[in-house]
C-alpha cells in the first residue's frame, strides 16, 4: 500500500509539472493556506527557530518573517514540481546566472571547482546550471529513505540538463574519479544540512551553537580546488537571480577551519537581509554540543538584532 501511495503521489507531480506557471502559482496559493493556517506544519519549529536566532526582534516582526516564510515555502515547493518539465526558454527568463566568466575559466584551463550553497530561496534550479557551465555538475544529496520513487523523480529532475545526482556518501569518491579523467567537475553541496552530533566543527550561526558537515573543507583541500559561494535572489516572484562568489582560489594555502567559518559567516549575512527565504521549517538545531567539543570561533560577530 505504501508504495502504491508512493507511485501515485510521483504521477501527481508529473502532471502537476505539465501546467503553466500562473496555474502553479494558484495552487502555491492554495498550499499556503492549507499548511499555515490549517495544518499549521511545523509552526512551532518556524516560530521556535525565528525566536532563538532574532532575539532581538518582537513578535509582530517574528510573524511577518513566518507569514512571508510559508508562503515562500509554497511557491518553492511547486517551482521544484514544475522544474520536472520546465524548458530553456522558462529558465532563461526565470534563473539568471552571474560569475560564469570565472568559473568557465576554471572549466577551459581543466580545473574543477567547488560550490556551496545553501537552502536559501531556490536552491533546486541550480541544477540547470549544467547547460550554462564547462564543468560537469554533481549535485550531491542526502538519499529518501523508504521511498525510491520520490527521491528517482527529484533525480530526474536535477539530472534533466545534464547535472549528475551524487549520493552524499559517494561525493569524495565521485569527485576524484571524475578528476583521474581529466573532466572538470563543479561539486554543488547545498552544505547548511544538520550533521550528526557527534560532528567535530561547531561554531557561531545565527545566535545559536551549531554542527556543520566539515567534508566541504576537507574536499576543498584535499583537491586543491577552488571554492564558490553561491547568493541566489529572489528579484520577482518565480524569477531569481544567482551570483557565482568565488572564496578560496587556492583552498590549501588558508588556516584550518577558515573555509566553513567563511561559508557560515557569508551564509548568515544573506539569512539577515531576508530571512523569509531560508528554510526555518528544518530542524537545524536538534543537537547539543557535546561535552569536550570545542566551538570554534566565527570569523567576525554579527549584532544579533
Amino acid at each position: 500500500m505504501t508504495k502504491l501511495v508512493q507511485a501515485a503521489t510521483v504521477f501527481l507531480l508529473k502532471a502537476i509539472a505539465r501546467l503553466p506557471f500562473p496555474v502553479i502559482y494558484r495552487i502555491a496559493d492554495v498550499l499556503y493556506l492549507l499548511l499555515f493556517y490549517l495544518a499549521g506544519y511545523r509552526k512551532n519549529v518556524v516560530y521556535t527557530n525565528l525566536k532563538n536566532s532574532f532575539p532581538g526582534k518582537g513578535k509582530q516582526e517574528l510573524d511577518r518573517i513566518a507569514r512571508r516564510f510559508y508562503r515562500h515555502l509554497c511557491d518553492l515547493i511547486l517551482e521544484s514540481v514544475k522544474f520536472y518539465r520546465m524548458t530553456d526558454k522558462d529558465l532563461d527568463e526565470r534563473f539568471v546566472v552571474h560569475g560564469l566568466e570565472k568559473t568557465n575559466a576554471y572549466a577551459a584551463q581543466g580545473k574543477s571547482m567547488i560550490l556551496l550553497g545553501t537552502h536559501y530561496n531556490n536552491w533546486e534550479w541550480t541544477a540547470s546550471l549544467q547547460r550554462l557551465s564547462g564543468h560537469q555538475a554533481l549535485v550531491v544529496y542526502n538519499p529518501l529513505r523508504h521511498n525510491a520513487p520520490m527521491e528517482r523523480f527529484l533525480c530526474d529532475s536535477r539530472e534533466r540538463f545534464g547535472s549528475k545526482t551524487v549520493p552524499i556518501h559517494l561525493s569524495a569518491r565521485t569527485v576524484i574519479r571524475f578528476n583521474q579523467r581529466n573532466q572538470p567537475t563543479c561539486l554543488y553541496l547545498v552544505a547548511d544540512q544538520t550533521p550528526s552530533a557527534q560532528s567535530h566543527f561547531w561554531t557561531t550561526f545565527l545566535n545559536q551553537e551549531t554542527p556543520f558537515f566539515s567534508g566541504p573543507e576537507h574536499i576543498a583541500i584535499k583537491t586543491g580546488q577552488p571554492v564558490f559561494f553561491q547568493h541566489t535572489r529572489k528579484v520577482a516572484r518565480g524569477k531569481y537571480e544567482t551570483d557565482l562568489i568565488e572564496l578560496f582560489p587556492d583552498p590549501r594555502k588558508v588556516a584550518p577551519d577558515t573555509i566553513l567559518l567563511t561559508y557560515v559567516d557569508r551564509m548568515e549575512k544573506v539569512i539577515r537581509e531576508n530571512p523569509e527565504y531560508w528554510l526555518w521549517s528544518h530542524r537545524r538545531w536538534k543537537h547539543s554540543r557535546p561535552e569536550g567539543t570545542a566551538l570554534t570561533t566565527a570569523v567576525t560577530d554579527h549584532d544579533q538584532g
